[in-house]
């Protein structure tokens, strides 16, 4: 191959376009690389090292025979500045989900942009999108679309199942607000399963930060007789900075919902008794139920719970 390509594609990590090949060398020595094998188009105007493609072919796509991070430039560089990463590709980058690599990769586009799918790499064309602020953020050197909005686009690809964890864990590590969310969920009013969605984003603003949490909030710690427990409360005692699960201040009892299975360690358990110990100095009473007995036995968890809080009442 022409010494003059092999300094663009080294210095591409593999990938090159025709534009960039034209500046140092003429379109038939390209052609002549791509018929030695030295060369393959993955995408128009997109051209890769053939030594970086995995397997012999086959009918499986050029860009799903590299690795993932290959295959995102390569999309990239298709849509030509005018993209950016997004829907389960996004959620990959966000570090929220790992995507398979069977998946495609995922990129938006403004609507108009003349450019279409290709194999293993699937546009949305959205009309008024531009690859900049604030739609789109840099993360880890690549653009993406923002969280909130990503997390929206996500929610009719995954498993029922696999929904709600992207969506708590962002919250949980405050990587985006429920606030934001209930944004970005407003820009797709006909979204699939919409309302599963804006629910779940309603329990995080009651400050619910597990699925343990908002079963029990669905199923147990609200309705007839239950108090308006607040979620998350920080407290500050003994010099340390505690968050309660669901507080009732006028009773002062925290109900703490065990359902992590480090709770059976010891060393775990001896730091739950010694966060208990300083709350009851400032008269906090620590109630505590673990998965097993929330799931199996919730009206007997109400109850008991009832009972607790009439105790504690002057």
């Amino acid at each position: 191959m022409d010494p003059r390509l092999c300094a663009v594609l080294a210095s591409g990590g593999g990938l090159c376009t025709w534009r960039e090949m034209l500046r140092v060398a003429p379109g038939w020595s390209v052609q002549a690389a791509c018929r030695a094998g030295r060369l393959v188009r993955a995408l128009p105007g997109v051209y890769l090292d053939a030594s970086l493609l995995a397997g012999t072919g086959g009918g499986t796509p050029v860009l799903a025979r590299v690795e993932p991070e290959l295959a995102r430039r390569a999309a990239l560089a298709y849509a030509d500045g005018r993209g950016a990463l997004s829907r389960l590709t996004a959620l990959d980058v966000w570090g929220l989900r790992r995507q398979p690599s069977g998946e495609p990769v995922y990129v938006d586009v403004p609507a108009g942009s003349g450019l279409r799918d290709r194999p293993h790499v699937v546009l949305r064309h959205r009309t008024g999108f531009a690859a900049e602020p604030p739609q789109v953020v840099v993360r880890g050197g690549w653009p993406v679309t923002r969280l909130d909005r990503t997390l929206v686009d996500c929610w009719p690809l995954l498993p029922p199942g696999d929904r709600p964890g992207p969506v708590i864990r962002a919250v949980n590590d405050r990587l985006t607000t429920p606030r934001r969310l209930v944004v970005a969920l407003a820009e797709e009013p006909r979204l699939a399963d919409r309302a599963a969605l804006r629910g779940l984003v309603d329990r995080l603003a009651a400050g619910c930060r597990s699925p343990l949490e908002i079963w029990g909030h669905d199923h147990v710690f609200t309705g007839p007789d239950m108090p308006a427990f607040i979620r998350q409360v920080r407290v500050r005692v003994g010099g340390r900075t505690i968050y309660l699960d669901m507080f009732a201040e006028a009773e002062r009892v925290n109900v703490e919902l065990d359902g992590a299975t480090t709770h059976g360690d010891p060393v775990e358990r001896e730091i739950d008794l010694r966060r208990d110990a300083l709350l009851a100095t400032r008269g906090i009473l620590v109630v505590r139920f673990t998965r097993r007995r929330l799931l199996a036995n919730p009206a007997d968890v109400r109850r008991e719970t009832l009972a607790i809080l009439a105790g504690r009442r002057p």
